[in-house]
């Protein structure tokens, strides 16, 4: 009950069966606790599938839900994982993902597209088949003994969640977290998510060096829209609860809108930043929706799916965010879009930031300026037990 078609020519309504009888192309089904509508295949595939109704399948079962999606962890071998950059316009220029894939599930994410490099899909693959780094605190600990290597701030989340649910039970994010503690290594993280909490035990000693900061992200105050948005993901008070929390430990917590989604959850913009400087938030950042290879059709069916009321007035009020295209690339206008939209986004996120004592934070994560070290940090970040054992092996 499928056909398969040339990636280049399809999107056709209707089908041709064999003696040329029209075949309906049947409508993908929302899985439940699931952000992705379907499991398009990614832009390197040479075909994409669509369901069809050949005339054999039963109705009722075509009505009925589509069955339960697990969740799989796969093991990623990668040899090294500290991940470097050069990008202009973002405030690091180092990070770690201890995980590919997310299941959050949120339906905006701008990493979804990197799952086509591994042959899966961006949609429903992405939180459904992850790829877990076991061994990243020992390739870490080996990284940082190298004898070229300088401690600059290291970004955790700034692709997908170091804290999803996985993390609960495999803990890698923890064990990366104690090499960097070891080392008197500055990190900063964002997170959707109140599992940060659990290694204050690790981040509070590190603050009180000035060694890290944590920026939790909040989308929407409404627990209905992000149900939907961002199924597996907190709900919003919890992710205000971790800011408490946080900041009740010293350690420096600000919050992240983001993305801001216009027509959408832009207009709650004041309202997110109210409720996190009462939560105990010290600074707050945004960064607009962005929209990059496969994700703009998986955003447009969540969309048809969930909002129809407000999905051309969305994808219309991006255009205007983007120079009449829903997603741009440039450096320097891709976190924030261009035109008067965007420059009345930034008059209003900056005016209610000053009004709650709010400091602005240009970027994602709030990292010390580069070429500075914080207080506590070494030169070489290297233990003598590792320096001794460089000359051992």
């Amino acid at each position: 009950m499928g056909s398969t078609t040339p990636a280049s020519r399809i999107s056709e309504p209707t089908l041709v069966g064999h003696g040329h009888a029209p075949l309906d192309v049947l409508p993908d089904r929302t899985h439940k606790r699931r952000g992705a509508i379907s499991n398009r295949e990614g832009r390197y595939e040479r075909f994409q599938s669509e369901r069809i109704d050949d005339g054999w399948a039963n109705a009722q079962a075509l009505e009925d839900a589509p069955p339960r999606l697990d969740t799989e962890v796969s093991l990623d071998t990668s040899r090294t994982i500290i991940a470097r950059n050069k990008s202009p316009d973002i405030g690091f220029d180092r990070s770690i993902n201890p995980y590919r894939g997310c299941e959050h599930g949120c339906i905006y994410c701008f990493a979804r597209p990197t799952h086509a490099h591994l042959g899966l899909s961006p949609g429903l693959d992405f939180e459904t088949k992850l790829f877990a780094k076991p061994d990243a605190a020992q390739i870490l600990r080996r990284e940082l003994a190298a004898p070229r290597y300088r401690p600059r701030t290291i970004a955790m989340g700034t692709n997908t969640d170091p804290y999803q649910p996985v993390e609960r039970r495999m803990q890698i994010t923890r064990q990366i977290l104690q090499v960097l503690a070891e080392h008197d290594h500055p990190v900063s993280i964002v997170t959707k998510s109140h599992l940060v909490c659990r290694d204050i035990d690790i981040l509070a000693p590190m603050a009180a060096k000035g060694l890290a900061s944590v920026s939790i992200s909040v989308t929407t105050l409404d627990p209905s829209l992000a149900r939907v948005m961002e199924p597996r993901a907190p709900l919003p008070e919890r992710r205000l609860a971790a800011i408490t929390e946080l900041a009740r430990a010293d350690i420096p917590v600000g919050v992240m809108v983001a993305p801001v989604i216009p027509a959408l959850t832009d207009h709650e913009l004041e309202a997110i930043l109210i409720r996190a400087r009462q939560a105990g938030a010290s600074r707050a950042g945004y960064i607009l929706l962005r929209l990059p290879g496969e994700l703009q059709d998986l955003f447009r069916e969540w969309l048809a799916e969930h909002v129809p009321d407000r999905e051309r007035r969305v994808l219309n009020r991006m255009r205007e965010f983007r120079n009449g295209e829903l997603y741009r690339s440039e450096f320097g206008t891709r976190m924030r879009g261009s035109g008067r939209h965007a420059e009345l986004l930034a008059t209003r996120f900056e005016l209610a930031c000053r009004q709650n004592g709010l400091n602005v934070s240009r970027n994602s994560v709030e990292p010390e300026r580069r070429g500075d070290r914080p207080q506590g940090s070494r030169e070489t970040p290297r233990p003598e037990h590792e320096q001794l054992q460089l000359f051992s092996n």
